[in-house]
């Protein structure tokens, strides 16, 4: 079959590689029908994540069932199916306690509770490294799929596969952004970041009950995309200072939530790239810190956007003098997806209108260029096998 092939950083290409086959009872063979590119590609393909040997990216996916395990039973060939990002077993301790990013079986090599950069990882996930299981990921024509009676969903027939694609990861990423906050209503909600996820958050802000939602990028042919269809309020850091703009926005307080949807690689100076270097730091937490000063007192920092290492001088002081309430982490999708996909259903919400090219999977080299250089006022981009 035909896949993106990481090789090293800076090189993905479409190749030819092995079919995947059943190799357990408990897995499916899915035939892609779409498939996207995320701003967590970037990560691996920049670098800032390692990985040693080929491998099949692509963790947002979508298709129709090929063939399956002995022990599948919820799916049968010719079924179409989302598939999300995190791969859980659903009955270790962590899945039965709702963190099927922490599934304590998926990813047997890595897996562990210290959280280290290079060891103790959490629950695998579709191609994203050895760190993270090893599996191929969705970027190509076949994908196996894992713990197949688990996390995928059925996909009703009238809606298509762009209504539906995004439910595999930045929607439940941008809708859990925002549930960790648990919006009473009316608050006012800063999002850092108006990419994929943060338009997500955006829209997830909304449905759950904001009454102002402040979107934050540096470039405005995004935050243009938000106004469109977010109907949000922007800054732009390069035209104002964004801690200060948000204070006089809500009377010198600070929003009630920062979302960071940016994570480590946000746009760096010079210095920003000598003090990384120095201190052995991946990337910036510049995104963050501008959260932690934004927010109000006893407000809440959510943050979706990955980091991948530790930081100097994390600002522990502010957030303890601010009374920051704060969560971190990977999306739990198969906690959101039933409800998310209601909504899709409803006609209460609309994800497909970020994407801004389609690509065939062919051309999956020059997807990665202009999302990861912003070339073409490029948001989106979804490939087709």
């Amino acid at each position: 079959m035909k896949a993106a092939v990481f090789h090293h950083p800076g090189k993905i290409s479409y190749d030819s590689v092995a079919d995947p086959i059943i190799e357990k009872d408990t897995d499916l063979i899915l035939k892609v029908t779409s498939t996207a590119i995320c701003g967590s590609d970037l990560h691996i393909y920049d670098g800032f994540f390692p990985q040693g040997k080929d491998m099949v990216m692509g963790h947002e996916f979508m298709g129709i069932v090929e063939e399956t395990g002995r022990g599948v039973t919820r799916f049968k060939a010719g079924d179409r199916i989302v598939v999300p990002f995190p791969i859980a077993c659903g009955q270790c301790y962590f899945c039965q306690h709702k963190l099927p990013t922490a599934c304590e079986h998926s990813n047997p090599e890595n897996y562990g509770p210290e959280g280290d950069m290079l060891k103790g990882k959490g629950g695998a996930l579709f191609g994203y490294t050895d760190l993270y299981g090893g599996y191929s990921g969705g970027q190509a024509e076949y994908v196996r799929v894992p713990y197949a009676d688990v996390s995928p969903r059925l996909v009703p027939g009238f809606l298509s596969d762009e209504q539906v694609l995004f439910l595999t990861d930045i929607f439940p990423t941008g809708w859990a952004a925002i549930d960790w906050a648990q919006l009473k209503g009316g608050e006012t909600v800063a999002i850092f970041g108006s990419g994929p996820v943060g338009l997500m958050a955006q829209k997830a802000a909304w449905l759950q009950g904001a009454g102002r939602v402040i979107a934050i990028d540096p470039l405005n042919y995004r935050l243009n995309k938000a106004r469109t269809v977010n109907n949000v309020e922007t800054l732009n850091p390069h035209e104002v200072n964004v801690v200060e703009a948000i204070r006089e926005m809500t009377g010198g307080r600070g929003a009630d939530v920062c979302v960071d949807a940016v994570g480590t690689e946000a746009e760096r100076s010079f210095f920003d790239k000598v003090k990384a270097v120095v201190n052995f730091e991946k990337g910036t937490m510049k995104v963050l810190e501008q959260c932690f000063e934004a927010v109000r007192r006893g407000g809440t920092v959510t943050v979706v956007g990955v980091y991948g290492s530790p930081y100097d001088n994390f600002p522990v002081h502010r957030i303890f003098d601010k009374g920051i309430k704060m969560q971190f982490g990977q999306a739990p999708v198969t906690n959101y997806i039933d409800h998310l996909l209601q909504l899709i259903e409803q006609g209460k919400v609309i994800l497909h209108d970020i994407v801004s090219h389609q690509l065939p999977l062919a051309q999956v080299s020059h997807g990665y260029d202009i999302f990861k250089h912003k070339e073409d006022d490029c948001v989106k981009v979804i490939l087709k096998p």
